[in-house]
């Protein structure tokens, strides 16, 4: 493997870089404390290609690869730090373009993709129900045929990301309970279809600038045509997008995490105690090199997952593995950050009190980290 950056891709990390620093940082004070979601801020990442980055090109997208992906979204974790931001952008191309690319008609590509890469569309992907978590197959939510081929929708989604704002739903669905796995069918249905409805925004801990809410299917009737796959390719889907959700939707946390040492060795450089810098204690030194080496491993482990997924190799427990050592390192560097930062790192000022309340929700979302181990564990014959 190598990792020499061409000329291309050293152009789009520097422009990103830039773009998230003049534009994506802005009153995030405020958009935290209000739980806001910001459509313009979600509008000029569309403009500066970040929604489109896994889109093939012939349907509107920058049709990157997976290692120039990981590159990406590395350096918006660097320099924007709306948390909420990034991790509402992944849901969308992760949980739901990934979804359309791979699975979907030419007619549904051609006519859901443009959108959701120039930012007229956002999308919600609508799996986990209130009765279901890390059991995310237990779900009870029905799709009957009617006669004209038809579908009738019904059941309750949870935790859906993006849901309060969203133009499209990727709706998972049992049309046959007495085939199990087997009857799971996914569905895009348009918000304004008769019978979906949006629940209150859920408050939520962290990643407050990224919008939840449940959605209630009743009686919702969807055509033939607003199927994705065949029918009972819904567990075929699920697995297709949740691999590539956790190859990359915590690839920005290893831009955050240099962030974060960048600015706790400039503070314990400078900050002074007993008459030298706080760098001098050998506690404070050893914990800002356990940061260090968490980031280094994390940065090998992602790009050595993104090479792996150009070369088309099968990466469903790699995928977790990452999944799981990034989520674990991402919040213990930004707990260290705070520690070392003391009393200031605790204030709102700082911005580590609320870099420490996002990182927690990665341990949960895209699996938790006790299914990720599950996972590499079935996959080792434990």
């Amino acid at each position: 493997m190598q990792f020499d950056w061409d000329d291309e891709q050293l152009a789009l990390r520097d422009a990103l870089a830039g773009f998230a620093r003049r534009e994506l940082n802005e009153k995030l004070r405020e958009r935290d404390a209000d739980q806001s979601f910001s459509l313009e801020v979600w509008q000029k990442c569309a403009e500066m290609g970040i929604q489109g980055l896994p889109v093939p090109v012939e349907y509107g997208g920058g049709g990157a690869g997976p290692v120039t992906i990981a590159l990406a979204l590395e350096t918006l974790g660097y320099a924007c730090r709306d948390n909420g931001l990034l991790f509402s952008l992944n849901a969308q191309m992760w949980g739901c373009v990934s979804p359309i690319v791979r699975f979907g008609s030419d007619e549904q590509r051609r006519s859901y993709l443009p959108q959701l890469c120039d930012g007229s569309l956002i999308a919600a992907h609508g799996m986990s129900e209130p009765d279901t978590g890390s059991d995310a197959f237990a779900l009870s939510t029905t799709a009957r045929q009617t006669g004209d081929g038809s579908y009738v929708l019904n059941g309750t989604k949870a935790w859906t990301t993006n849901a309060p704002v969203a133009d499209l739903f990727v709706i998972f669905a049992t049309t046959d309970k007495a085939k199990g796995l087997a009857g799971l069918t996914v569905f895009l249905v348009e918000r304004g279809t008769p019978g979906l409805e949006t629940l209150q925004t859920v408050e939520k801990m962290g990643l407050r600038t990224s919008p939840m809410s449940g959605v209630v299917l009743s009686d919702c009737v969807v055509p033939e045509t607003a199927r994705l796959g065949t029918e009972g390719s819904g567990m075929a889907i699920f697995n297709s997008s949740m691999d590539w959700e956790r190859t990359f939707i915590l690839a920005s946390t290893v831009g955050t995490a240099t962030r974060h040492l960048e600015e706790t060795v400039a503070y314990a450089k400078d900050r002074k105690q007993f008459g030298q810098p706080i760098s001098k204690f050998q506690a404070v030194a050893h914990r800002i090199v356990d940061m260090r080496v968490r980031l280094e491993a994390a940065r090998l482990l992602l790009y050595d997952l993104a090479w792996q997924k150009q070369q088309g190799r099968n990466t469903a427990v790699h995928s977790a593995i990452v999944k799981l050592f990034l989520s674990e390192a991402l919040v213990q560097s930004s707990l260290d950050a705070l520690q070392v930062h003391g009393a200031f790192g605790y204030t709102a000022e700082s911005q580590f009190e609320r870099e420490v309340r996002d990182a927690l929700a990665s341990r949960i979302y895209s699996g938790t980290s006790d299914v990720q181990r599950n996972i590499i564990a079935q996959r080792m014959g434990l």
